[in-house]
């Protein structure tokens, strides 16, 4: 066995979240006993080593960026997506309300409800073929707020390789 945080709240299921600092977090209802929660722990033990072998080795490759660098990557963010949003937009039919280059570190993109894009300066260390299929997927959004199945056929429609192109994304790590 290994250490965890539990953090207990109202909520009615147990939870396990592996950090990217490979920490072990589970939240539980207020009354479970912990018996209860080590029985469940116990139970996922296999994914919990795999999720914690895997948050090891992102941290081993991971990227470091300095400050200026990050400017950098910003004015290029500035430029780069703006202009990726727009051929995208064509395609799809669609104008989103603004385009905005944020700092998230989480999240590559977001559309807001009023079809307002957001996008992290971070994709600039993949290539255009990350940052593309982020525009193309924000895009979407625009029509269908949800990743339903009709969501990822119209994603595919515009473009077939999407699957790819998600998969070389998440391999994508950062560490600040």
């Amino acid at each position: 066995m290994f250490d965890y945080i539990i953090t207990r709240s109202k909520r009615k299921t147990l939870a396990i979240h592996v950090t990217k600092d490979a920490a072990v977090e589970v939240k539980a209802p207020l009354k479970m006993s912990a018996a209860d929660i080590d029985k469940f722990i116990v139970q996922k033990q296999a994914w919990i080593d795999k999720s914690i072998r895997k948050m090891n080795e992102r941290k081993e490759t991971a990227v470091v960026i300095s400050k200026e660098q990050e400017l950098g990557l910003r004015k290029l963010a500035a430029q780069v997506i703006p202009e990726r949003v727009a051929f995208y937009a064509d395609i799809i039919g669609v104008t989103p309300t603004t385009v905005r280059i944020s700092g998230a570190k989480t999240n590559w993109g977001s559309c807001g409800s009023k079809n307002s894009l957001n996008f992290s300066w971070r994709l600039m260390l993949g290539d255009l073929y990350m940052i593309d299929y982020v525009a193309c997927h924000e895009l979407v959004h625009c029509k269908i707020k949800n990743h339903s199945k009709q969501f990822w056929e119209v994603v595919e429609g515009v473009m077939p390789d999407y699957k790819e192109r998600r998969k070389k994304l998440k391999e994508l790590q950062i560490l600040n």
